[in-house]
Formats: C-alpha cells, structure tokens, sequence
C-alpha cells in the first residue's frame, strides 16, 4: 500500500506538523540579488586597495609603462629607498600619525564616554538643550571649523605645533553621542543606585562601575577618532609648517607634488601609501574582540 507523503507529519505532543513537501517548499532560499549586490560593492572598496599593493611592488620604470596586476619583486627595495629617503623622513611621519592617532583617540574616548555618561544618567538644567547642540555639531562637517580653529590657536601660539593638531580632535561631537546612547543602555541605573548606597562617589561609580561596561562603545569611539585623526589631512595642511611634525598624509602630499618633477618618487608614494594601511588594519583586527554586547562583564571585573 502507498503512503501519502503529503499527509501532515505529527510530533510527539500529537500536535499536527506540516507536511514533508510544503517545509521543503518554504526553506530559505539565499538571496541573489543582494549577493551580487554586495560582491560588487566588496569588489569596488578592494580594488584600489588592491591596485596599491600590488603597484608597491612594481619599480619606477614598470610602474606605469607595462602594469599589470601580476606582482613584481621591488617591493623590499622600495621599502628600503623609501626608508632612506631624507635620512627616514617617511618613518618619522609615521611616528607623527600615531602621536596624532593614538593620544587624540584615547583622550577623545576618555572625554567621550564621561561626558556621554553624564548626559545619560543625570538630570540637570539645559541637559537636553546640550544633547541637541551636539546633534547639530554632528551635523557640521570638519573642513568648516578648519580655518576658525587655525585662527583660534594661531591668537595663543599654538600653531604649527603638535598641539594644533591634537587639540581639535579630542572632542568629538559623534563620538560623545555615541557614548550617550551606550551609557543609556549598558549602563543600569539599578547598579549606580547601588554602588551610591555603598558609599562610592560619583567619579569612582563611573571608573569602576560605569566605565567597565561601556568598554565596547568606547572602543569603537576609539576606533572612528583613530581612524579619522590617522587619514586626516585638511586640518595638518592648515595648522603645520614644518614638515617634521607632519603626519603620514601630508607628508605622502608632499612627495606626491615633487613627483610631477622627479617621476621616481611615485614609487615611493605607493609604497608609503601601503604601509600606511598596516596599522589601520592591524589595530581592527586586534580590537574586534571588544565589539560584543556584554552588558554584566563591566560589573563582575568591577
């Protein structure tokens, strides 16, 4: 006798299921379009970053008579003509960046996540005239406060010195909203209210309570300050002079200019080009570990 394989299946609880053929017909299917849709996209932000690594293997001559994607051998000896360039002016430029990067992000983030915290988890007058005036600065790009900030600095005698570059990029309007939005949700009011019944004042109850469980979103205000401070370039090109407090970007600017003269010196910007892109990468790969939702962690380390 045939069975019916379109008869409802029944589970344990003797509840009907349905069929065998109809859960076949409504398994998820993968989604084409938005797969191509995505290659394309992938393939479109890798492409120059590809056309940069395998070009910092070509050498002068072959760079742009007969390019290819297939890489060459001259990667190693352009690394060591760049690093002799100007007694190792690139590798001083580098130094430069992470002093920008590395100390404007992490005083940012510290600013970031207590003024954040304060907006979030206390009541005061203009509290949220404050919040709105830091969605409108949002709003406002870089390059507008430029100038005004080179005016601002050049009146104390700030400019053309590390200062003039590590000053503006340590608050930052997105990075504090962010904190804002963090603090609201990771950060109970439950645990705050106990630490105060503890004793704990209102700074130790950020350092040791608030700050450990807000570590996820103060890394990735981190890394957004990081990486805008690293591949910033308006704001060194306005404020510096001297090009041995020059950052990575306008110092690759520099040698770019006086390649229209010295052709050789395109190589060279491609491969300083390539190693610039190191740390960023490397410094993502490292962090990713802390972009998770743990919202107890913070608690238990305190």
């Amino acid at each position: 006798m045939a069975t019916d394989t379109s008869a409802p299946t029944t589970t344990p609880g003797g509840i009907a299921g349905p069929p065998d053929r109809r859960a076949r017909r409504h398994r998820p299917r993968p989604q084409l379009v938005p797969t191509i849709v995505l290659l394309i996209g992938a393939v479109y932000c890798l492409l120059p970053v590809a056309w940069v690594a395998v070009a910092a293997t070509k050498s002068g001559s072959t760079l742009f008579s007969t390019f290819t994607f297939a890489p060459s051998d001259a990667l190693f000896d352009n690394i060591a003509e760049l690093s002799a360039y100007r007694g190792g002016q690139f590798w001083r430029w580098m130094a430069n960046t992470a002093l920008y990067a590395g100390v404007g992000a992490a005083a940012s983030a510290a600013l970031s996540g207590l003024s954040g915290y304060t907006l979030a988890k206390y009541e005061f007058a203009g509290r949220s005239a404050i919040f709105n005036m830091l969605l409108a600065g949002v709003l406002v790009p870089g390059v507008i406060l430029a100038v005004p900030q080179y005016l601002l600095l050049a009146k104390v005698g700030l400019a053309d010195t590390y200062w003039s570059v590590l000053l503006p990029s340590i608050i930052s309007p997105y990075g504090i909203y962010l904190a804002r939005i963090y603090a609201a949700a990771a950060v109970p009011d439950t645990v705050i209210e106990a630490a105060r019944t503890d004793g704990a004042g209102e700074f130790r109850i950020f350092r040791q309570v608030a700050a450990p469980m807000m570590i996820p979103g103060l890394i990735t205000v981190f890394l957004f300050q990081f990486v805008a401070i690293w591949n910033n370039f308006l704001l060194p090109f306005i404020m510096l002079a001297d090009d041995d407090k020059f950052p990575v970007t306008l110092g690759l600017y520099t040698l770019l200019n006086q390649g229209s003269t010295t052709p050789a010196l395109y190589s060279l910007v491609i491969t300083g080009s390539l190693l610039s892109i190191i740390p960023l990468v490397a410094l993502f790969l490292c962090l990713q570990r802390y972009w998770r939702i743990d919202l107890l962690s913070g608690s238990i380390k305190a």
